[in-house]
């Protein structure tokens, strides 16, 4: 598969739940959640749903899943750091809408978790060479 259909898979799964999962932080935020605990939540709905659509359709790896999940878990444990330190940045000290950083937040973060995932979450290359070495 080119990763040109991996990328167009990979943006159709991540418009999907980001979509659903952007509605449901404007929904929690407006019914008094905070902006940081909504989407530290929210973020673990969706690590979970898009490993399983990543790993099958985006990227058709048929590698072990758990060292998978492991590396996917890291990339996104990396991610949630970003978008936690950005929200209190830039909502808490600079007194910008959360609603746009956060949406902002999630096109940032889509390119630089597709990149993770293509060169090494979901690498088959990267996946035999750590069945070589146990």
């Amino acid at each position: 598969m080119t990763a040109r259909t991996q990328f167009i898979r990979y943006v159709l799964v991540g418009l999907a739940s980001n979509a659903v999962i952007y509605i449901a932080y404007l929904v929690l935020t407006q019914v008094g959640m905070g902006p940081k605990l909504a989407m530290s939540l929210l973020y673990c709905v969706g690590v979970l749903q898009t490993f399983v659509f990543n790993k099958k359709w985006s990227f058709r790896f048929d590698g072990a899943a758990t060292p998978a999940l492991v590396r996917y878990a890291t990339v996104y444990a990396v991610g949630y750091v970003i978008q936690f330190l950005a929200l209190t940045m830039l909502v808490d000290q600079m007194g910008l809408p959360h609603q746009w950083v956060m949406g902002g937040l999630i096109l940032f973060m889509a390119l630089l978790l597709f990149i993770a995932q293509k060169f090494w979450v979901f690498d088959q290359s990267f996946d035999s060479m750590t069945k070589v070495r146990h």
